[in-house]
């Protein structure tokens, strides 16, 4: 590490997180000026205000905007370098294309890891902290009814819940099937269903049909305990509640539903993919801004900003799109994250190819 080193990263960490604070600082006014009444009407102490909600407030969006803040800042920076002829110094010394990259890689490094770790930790847990805080002062959304819950519970195994309250854990008119491939093999009934505790159900009122080829046999009876590999709370996640599950608890979940053989669960793993392609955009910023910013231009800075937004803008928008594909099923959960990726860090490295020549 050369004094030119810490340098830039110096610079590049002063811009980013500046740009940050403004940034933050912008959100925070226009947000507490449209929920102002909503404090005052229910009477919120400043204390939940400030620590339940805006300080779980500010790493969703830092981590939302990230890729936006760090490719801006190494735009900014670098082209008043160039423009100032410090680049042009910096070469002159004998210092190649690849040595002039290594303290933006190591800050972009930096950045990767702090993104990673709000994404997957901080964020979660912020998350259901801000929810918490909303649902009670502001807006009220959790449900303690579930309506038509249909979930694959085992292999061939589906349980349909026409109605489940999650206080008194009780629900009505519940079917279980059990399929042998294709073919209906059991179908059980039941006027009610109860969670006794674990994965230990009861069926009150239930007939039991057993399907032998063309031939049928039929049970019925008052009190039927049996085992279905399903909690009351599973009955409640969304695809929404996601992004409240840190990186451990994700895949816990997506392995769980795919042992049970349920396809639903396409928008966890884009959830979960985008938790790593995410943070990785780091580099391809960093790398973008460079090559595009450390080449002395006409037009100065602003001709600079004005790309470097415009292509930041199209691989947010990107990136957002592309996730669709996979609730679609037009592509893999894998593929419509990491397209963007792939695509941005060819232009790139391609135009890492033509500056550095």
């Amino acid at each position: 590490m050369k004094t030119i080193d810490w340098y830039i990263i110096r610079k590049f960490l002063g811009t980013f997180f500046l740009s940050i604070v403004l940034t933050m600082s912008i959100a925070i006014v226009f947000d507490l000026t449209e929920k102002l009444d909503n404090f005052y009407e229910n009477q919120v102490p400043l204390r939940e205000i400030v620590v339940d909600y805006y300080f779980n407030f500010i790493p969703y969006f830092l981590d939302m905007f990230s890729q936006l803040f760090i490719f801006i800042s190494v735009i900014f920076f670098t082209s008043k370098m160039a423009t100032n002829s410090e680049v042009i110094a910096i070469f002159a010394a004998g210092v190649s294309y690849e040595r002039f990259l290594r303290p933006y890689l190591i800050t972009a490094t930096f950045l990767f890891a702090v993104s990673f770790a709000l994404g997957g930790w901080v964020i979660p847990h912020s998350s259901r902290q801000m929810l918490a805080f909303t649902d009670k002062y502001i807006e009220r959304f959790t449900r303690e009814n579930a309506r038509n819950v249909q979930m694959v519970v085992g292999e061939g195994t589906v349980l349909y819940i026409e109605s489940f309250q999650i206080r008194t854990k009780l629900g009505y008119r519940a079917s279980l099937e059990h399929f042998e491939g294709k073919t209906l093999s059991e179908r059980i009934t039941a006027d009610r269903i109860r969670h006794i505790d674990g994965y230990n159900w009861r069926l009150e009122n239930f007939t039991k049909r057993n399907f032998n080829g063309m031939r049928e046999s039929l049970v019925q009876g008052q009190v039927l305990d049996t085992t279905i590999m399903i909690l009351p709370e599973e009955m409640f996640i969304t695809a929404e509640q996601a992004q409240q599950m840190t990186n451990p608890e994700l895949y816990d979940y997506i392995q769980k539903q795919r042992e049970r053989g349920a396809g639903n669960v396409k928008a966890f793993e884009t959830e979960w993919y985008t938790r790593f392609a995410g943070p990785l955009g780091a580099f391809i910023m960093t790398l973008l801004g460079v090559t595009l910013s450390s080449k002395k231009v006409r037009g100065g800075m602003g001709k600079n900003l004005g790309i470097g937004v415009t292509l930041t803008a199209a691989y947010i928008l990107f990136s957002t799109v592309s996730t669709t594909f996979s609730v679609s099923g037009v592509m893999s959960p894998f593929m419509s994250v990491w397209l963007p990726n792939f695509i941005f860090l060819i232009i790139a490295f391609v135009l890492y190819l033509r500056v550095r020549r």
